[in-house]
């Protein structure tokens, strides 16, 4: 039985239809998870590094799903800086996209990703790998604490 908060799920996905989905679905889950979401690679960063608009923010993500295809900083780009940086490396990032590109999947683990999902194009299979998610996640994992930036 969990007994710590449940961290913050950092969402990067710029597609409105895809979070929504996700959001739809992580709503419905026994486990209620607070969610932030970023549209783009610059907004994740500067949510990341307290930059911008989120200067003020105090909390920290304790799992970040992040889609490979965003406009501008792509998901890679926002992956490889995570990884790379000694504050954020220990954040687990799930990549949840929908390339098979086998040179992205390579690429993503080369950069530390810690799981890389292809999003389904079946309802029910979206449904059964969030629940995955989640459950994995947030009940099975115990995740870092971040008390401090």
């Amino acid at each position: 039985m969990r007994t710590l908060p449940i961290p913050l799920l950092l969402v990067v996905e710029d597609s409105n239809e895809d979070f929504e989905a996700l959001q739809r679905l992580l709503e419905r889950s026994p486990i209620q998870v607070p969610i932030q979401r970023c549209v783009n690679g610059e907004q994740a960063l500067a949510f990341l590094y307290r930059t911008g608009n989120y200067s003020d923010i105090c909390f920290f993500p304790g799992l970040i799903v992040l889609d490979l295809n965003l406009p501008g900083t792509d998901g890679r780009e926002v992956l490889r800086q995570i990884k790379q940086d000694d504050n954020l490396k220990t954040v687990p990032v799930v990549v949840f996209t929908t390339s098979n590109n086998p040179k992205d999947i390579e690429d993503c683990y080369r950069y530390g990703v810690n799981s890389y999902i292809i999003k389904p194009i079946n309802f029910e299979q979206l449904k059964r790998d969030v629940q995955t998610l989640i459950q994995y996640w947030f009940e099975v994992t115990t995740l870092p604490e971040h008390l401090e930036y």
